[in-house]
């Protein structure tokens, strides 16, 4: 920024300006310019909420991330501490931060990076546990993982939940690593010894349906939020109390991430025990041997009738069910006419109205669509608006088709991630001559899909791919699609990846370097 070019705007301008920028580079570049820009920043510069204080950009380099953090501890923090309630870091510079001053206002800490084996170093027993204890209330943990969850160390991450648990009320554990997925918790620790009786608000990602049943043991005396995503439920194993009531439990949001066959033996109980809920997230799958859909009258005798207080229900069900009987399949008035009759009618439902080869997929959801995530679709959906939806993960034994992708292109506006799943071979190799564009697609996962799905994505007369920056998929479908590298109608959706896995390793090969020119 030229700062001789702007000393002539006035205030209002330079505000508008400030609040535009990151708060770190008005910080470090424009402090110290001249006293107008100083009282102008330090005084009018919403500072209450600092989101993001250290880009990822900063921590790459070293030597720039420690000349910008001496001079916002040396220069910046004395003069907006008492400011600051709300705070974004990485590990390293917050330990900076705690050892050069107080924060006396703040409440809210949100940590990035965290690795597993440094928790207990350093939230727990380091300098920042003071902190923690005496004036955290909100804590949010992004684990950056690195290593394996075991069940050696996933421990370390439950001591913690356990030790944070004293001391606040809002606490978000979440895990991402280093190729964008999700990483789950798994803890088989009955102990009780440690309690907690003022966290009200918990999120957490974990391993199986025993692991949230240990939540909800009463370790947490006074929960009533609880968010949690589940790699796969099935039939409990643990001699753990399952029945007493969960009468503080107001809020519970359920996402699972695999298809599951304990929905009855499982799930119900569950949701049966909590009889002061007021709002309900769901979304689930389900498969079903020689039964039918899900539909809105089994939900209400199952446990919307018990749940009396209930004022809020957002739900995305998808009934996966092998069968071979056609009388067993409900038609989607029939479904949409059992929700309507239990008092939900803003919903939506795409379903199989006929089996084959003896399956068949539905899918039922409330709207508006408030989930940022779309599983399990299958052939059978027909379309909507899914402003929100960020990830979409697609699976089926039919093959899903040009047509079905064009759809998806236009409804989802957003997305950001789609996965599918789909061995069968596209039966039409027609395409519209309309191109499909998903201009916000980063993350593309074929790994488990034919070679079509490569050919309909990466060939830019069929798909248009402007922001695609990860590409997992099959070393054999790469270069089959590609010409080992050479053809130019895949060359301009690989021009921005940056990132690339498939199922060998490779040593890479002439051409590679060219037509992947970002990596």
């Amino acid at each position: 920024m030229d700062c001789t070019s702007i000393v002539q705007l006035p205030n209002e301008i330079l505000l508008y300006i400030f609040n535009k920028l990151n708060v770190i580079d008005v910080f470090y570049s424009l402090v110290g310019v001249n006293q107008r820009f100083d009282q102008l920043i330090f005084d009018f510069l919403d500072i209450d909420n600092i989101p993001s204080i250290f880009h990822q950009k900063y921590i790459n380099g070293k030597s720039q991330h420690d000349y910008i953090l001496d001079k916002i501890c040396l220069k910046i923090l004395p003069r907006i501490n008492t400011k600051i309630r709300k705070l974004t870091i990485d590990p390293y510079s917050l330990k900076r931060m705690v050892n050069a001053i107080d924060f006396p206002q703040l409440y809210s800490l949100s940590l990035l990076g965290y690795q597993i084996d440094t928790i207990s170093s350093d939230l727990i027993n380091g300098p920042i546990s003071d902190l923690l204890m005496n004036k955290i209330t909100h804590l949010t943990i992004d684990l950056n993982i690195k290593k394996e969850i075991t069940r050696e160390n996933s421990p370390m991450i439950f001591e913690a939940i356990l030790f944070f648990g004293k001391y606040l009320t809002d606490l978000k554990f979440y895990q991402v690593s280093s190729e964008s997925n999700l990483t789950f918790f798994s803890w088989n620790n009955q102990n009780k010894e440690c309690l907690s009786s003022t966290l009200n608000n918990l999120s957490i990602y974990v391993s199986n349906f025993d692991d949230c049943l240990y939540l909800l043991d009463g370790r947490f005396q006074s929960l009533s939020k609880l968010v949690i995503r589940i790699e796969m439920i099935t039939r409990s194993l643990s001699n753990i109390n399952k029945k007493e009531k969960l009468i503080k439990l107001k809020s519970f949001s359920l996402i699972c991430e695999q298809c599951t066959c304990s929905y009855e033996s499982s799930i119900v109980p569950l949701l049966r025990r909590m009889s002061n809920l007021e709002e309900l997230s769901l979304q689930i799958s389900v498969r079903r041997l020689r039964s039918t859909y899900i539909d809105g009258y089994q939900l209400f005798n199952d446990f919307l009738k018990y749940l009396t207080k209930l004022n809020k229900f957002n739900f995305n069900i998808h009934s996966y069910i092998i069968s071979g009987i056609e009388n067993n399949i409900l038609s989607n008035n029939d479904i949409r006419n059992s929700f309507i009759n239990i008092g939900y009618k803003s919903i939506d439902i795409c379903a199989d109205e006929k089996l084959t080869d003896y399956r068949a997929n539905c899918h039922v959801y409330s709207l508006p669509y408030l989930f940022d995530e779309f599983l399990f679709m299958s052939n059978c959906f027909q379309g909507g608006k899914f402003n929100n939806v960020k990830i979409l993960f697609m699976v089926d034994r039919i093959p899903f088709e040009n047509k079905l992708f064009k759809i998806i292109s236009q409804d989802f506006t957003n997305l950001k991630t789609l996965i599918i799943h789909n061995l069968e071979s596209q039966e039409s190799q027609e395409c519209s001559s309309a191109l499909i564009t998903f201009n916000n697609l980063i993350t593309l996962n074929i790994i488990d899909a034919h070679s079509d799905y490569a050919i309909q994505f990466l060939n830019e007369n069929i798909t248009y791919l402007p922001s695609l920056e990860k590409l997992i998929t099959t070393y054999d479908t790469l270069t089959h699609i590609t010409g080992y590298f050479t053809n130019d109608e895949t060359r301009r959706n690989c021009t921005k990846i940056k990132y690339l896995r498939t199922d060998i390793s490779f040593v890479r090969p002439k051409n590679f370097n060219s037509y992947f020119p970002s990596m």
